[in-house]
């Protein structure tokens, strides 16, 4: 049995878009993506304000893009999403996503947008873990996505509800409405759930990772940035979040979504079954931890603690606006503007990958 393949390279600000380039081939992009099948492009915005190591990169999305249209694809367009929380049409901006995009005419749609993207009920044939019972009335996922590739673009950081977030996480946005919050409390479940869903409707799902500056604590927002210079590809979404996990300092098996994937066979979670090529990673331990902030401990109380019997009350009818609020509030308005700002102003633009952040264009 062939073992799932993981790509590791260290990189530079100099050489970035190159190494991404030799990155995907390392990891074998033209067999998974079939050529002529239109290719979705699936960044990662997890927060609109330009917080390197929570968000895509704009050197982590102009080299793939190079990559794609270099190994001859053609038809790419870009998918974004909402939440709740994050405005996504800013973070393109605001996180210097949008002049990559017009720059090499990337067609963008919107998956909250009726004239781009209609919602369709949807059957897996896959037996699912938990989403058929959060989603009674039946599930939904936008018609788009149906018989296309899939490129994912996530970063290596922590997650103050799944230990870690990558590729399997990414999903998470683009096929689940806005209801996802729905699914919290199995948010494990949900992310192999969506996992089998996808490889259902994809006709290839491949995944470029940076861990140029990667992010530790009390991720997808509020962690600290730490300069690593690495990147990963795949077309395995569980090998490269396993492999990211390893690398973070997490054992992968012990993180539920990496393991239920495994058993189910959906990738390899398991370090000795994942052939990494390039980088040496065995030694490599950044000593990662998630750690809580003011949000994360109020969603332990309501979604894992005492008032979990109370959910349907508090997510399921208008008085989630007051958790959307309060969220808002907290990482708007209180972290980015006391710590978070200062942080990516002192701490972060002033590295090598800070400045090559900062030669990107603003404006589209």
């Amino acid at each position: 049995m062939n073992k799932s393949k993981v790509a590791v390279l260290k990189t530079t600000p100099e050489s970035v878009l190159q190494d991404i380039g030799k990155l995907t081939r390392m990891a074998a992009l033209g067999e998974a993506l079939p050529r002529h099948k239109a290719t979705i492009l699936k960044d990662n915005i997890s927060w609109h304000f330009p917080y390197i190591s929570a968000n895509t990169t704009p050197w982590q999305l102009e080299g793939t893009v190079l990559a794609l249209i270099n190994a001859g694809y053609r038809d790419i367009t870009a998918v974004h999403n909402n939440t709740v929380v994050t405005d996504s049409c800013k973070g393109q901006v605001m996180n210097k996503l949008a002049p990559i995009y017009k720059k090499y005419q990337i067609k963008e749609k919107y998956n909250f947008v009726p004239e781009d993207m209609q919602w369709i009920d949807y059957a897996p044939e896959t037996r699912l873990r938990v989403l058929n019972r959060v989603y009674p009335e039946g599930i939904r996922i936008p018609e788009y996505f149906i018989g296309k590739n899939i490129v994912h673009l996530p970063t290596v950081k922590t997650h103050i509800y799944t230990t870690t977030t990558g590729a399997m996480k990414n999903a998470f946005g683009g096929l689940l409405s806005t209801r996802r919050h729905y699914t919290h409390c199995v948010i494990h479940e949900t992310l192999v759930d969506l996992l089998a869903i996808q490889k259902e409707i994809h006709t290839g799902i491949f995944s470029v990772m940076d861990g140029t500056i990667c992010g530790s604590g009390p991720g997808p927002r509020t962690m600290t940035p730490v300069e690593k210079d690495y990147i990963l590809a795949s077309s395995d979404s569980v090998a490269i979040d396993a492999v990211a996990a390893k690398m973070m300092g997490f054992d992968p098996m012990n993180i539920p979504y990496i393991r239920m994937a495994h058993e189910d066979g959906l990738g390899a979670g398991r370090i000795q079954e994942i052939e990494v090529i390039g980088e040496d990673i065995s030694n490599v331990n950044f000593s990662f931890s998630v750690g809580d902030n003011f949000a994360s401990k109020a969603g332990d109380f309501l979604w894992f603690g005492p008032l979990k019997m109370l959910q349907g009350l508090f997510f399921r009818t208008p008085l989630v606006y007051l958790f959307v609020f309060g969220s808002f509030l907290y990482h708007d308005h209180i972290w980015w503007p006391i710590k978070g700002k200062r942080i990516q102003r002192d701490k972060v633009l002033t590295t090598k990958w800070g400045k090559l952040f900062e030669s990107y264009p603003c404006n589209v």
